[in-house]
């Protein structure tokens, strides 16, 4: 594979790395760039732990070459918020303790943020399916899904 400098903007930043323009994003992102959000999973783009946003949309970027992501805006879970002002979507995970292992965590958020981006009041059967393609091992399902009704306005139903 032939080396090329490529540009790219990331969590707002204008960055330039090299490699081949067909590196699949995930691997320049964490290998490059030392963005740790967005995890390796499957390598195929079927489990979501590798999800970024892509102009505001989920893409999942085990399975995108980074030819493909010049000129356009690429956020990572790094770049949603920080440890004192997370994303409102990351506070709603938090406030939800929407995690056990944490894996799967980035993908969900993720796809929750782009979710809300086109849709900032969905419903919960359009949370299901938006997130329903994202898998969690776990069985956090039912705080992850509480968390996007939270980060969604919604009142999540408390579970006794």
């Amino acid at each position: 594979m032939t080396q090329a400098k490529l540009r790219l903007k990331v969590n707002g930043k204008a960055q330039e790395v090299d490699a081949s323009p067909e590196t699949p994003l995930l691997y320049v992102l964490r290998n490059d760039l030392g963005l740790n959000g967005p995890k390796y999973g499957c390598g195929l783009g079927e489990c979501g732990t590798c999800t970024v946003l892509i102009d505001g949309k989920a893409a999942r970027s085990c399975a995108i070459p980074i030819e493909g992501c010049a000129r356009r805006e690429i956020t990572t879970l790094e770049g949603l918020g920080s440890r004192e002002q997370p994303d409102p979507v990351q506070q709603a995970f938090i406030t939800e303790q929407a995690a056990q292992c944490g894996y799967c965590l980035n993908g969900m958020i993720m796809t929750t943020k782009a979710l809300l981006n086109i849709n900032p009041h969905p419903s919960e059967a359009e949370i299901a399916r938006a997130l329903q393609y994202n898998l969690c091992r776990c069985g956090a399902h039912v705080e992850i899904m509480r968390a996007a009704l939270r980060a969604a306005g919604q009142t999540p139903e408390v579970c006794d």
